[in-house]
């Protein structure tokens, strides 16, 4: 007999919240995009104390960016954001006073959160009936924003109640679909990996790296269906309202 089906673990973005909603947001309020005030933040600090090209900060930004996805995506690992803005610096042959640092590490880590992406529809009322059932957790990249804020996030929109455990990738000190995020959350909720099905929306992280730890996987297209029709997944799931039955009969099928 298969290991039973104990618990549930989430991917965050595009499968709580959806990314980029905030953008239109930030629109309405005359604000610039995330991208381009992130750059602004590093130019704005630099050239109040010695002037600056901004088109130098973009530069040595988008570099940083790229040494970030290589090291995300084919080593697993996430660099914190203060470790992004110091690869920023050194480009630049520039340095930031402790102080102005700091605030400008903030700054990137709140941008999420003071205007927050919305919450997808139908997230809360599955959470609530699936956590009478399972333990939750939360598996999460932490690509910008650190885990710390990411639970404020959650707790923003009145779910983060109902997660027992949260492995973001800046805690972890790696980054999915490594073995070391399953097993934190594994670990958090008192269970073995075999015994999680996780949902998540890009096929690469959340189906192919959990199958390859024994455990289920469920793709989610709500509003990211790029994998939905290339994917190993053992079910998809369209809208929240669905997966709670995909659960159960998933879990059944473990018996």
């Amino acid at each position: 007999m298969s290991a039973p089906i104990l618990a549930v673990t989430f991917d965050l973005w595009d499968t709580i919240v959806h990314d980029d909603s905030d953008e239109p947001k930030r629109a309405a309020r005359g604000l610039l995009s995330k991208k381009a005030q992130r750059r602004r933040l590093v130019f704005e600090a630099l050239e109040a104390i010695e002037p600056v090209e901004e088109a130098a900060v973009t530069l040595a930004y988008n570099t940083a960016d790229a040494a970030f996805n290589f090291v995300w995506h084919d080593q697993h690992v996430t660099w914190k954001i203060a470790e992004r803005l110091q690869v920023i610096l050194k480009g630049l042959g520039r340095t930031l006073p402790q102080d102005v640092f700091d605030r400008v590490v903030a700054d990137h880590q709140s941008m999420e959160v003071d205007i927050e992406p919305n919450m997808i529809d139908g997230c809360a009322q599955a959470l609530a009936e699936l956590s009478s059932r399972y333990a939750l957790a939360i598996v999460s990249d932490a690509i910008v924003t650190p885990g710390f804020r990411l639970r404020e996030l959650l707790e923003k929109h009145g779910v983060k109640q109902f997660f027992r455990g949260f492995a973001f990738s800046d805690e972890v000190g790696h980054s999915k679909p490594h073995r070391d995020m399953f097993a934190a959350a594994a670990q958090q909720l008192g269970v073995d990996i075999p015994q999680m099905i996780h949902i998540g929306d890009r096929d690469h992280n959340d189906i192919q790296g959990p199958h390859k730890l024994g455990m289920k996987a469920v793709l989610f297209t709500a509003t990211r269906d790029v994998d939905k029709n290339n994917t190993t997944a053992d079910a998809i799931c369209e809208r929240y309202a669905d997966l709670p039955g995909i659960i159960d009969r998933l879990a059944r099928e473990r018996h």
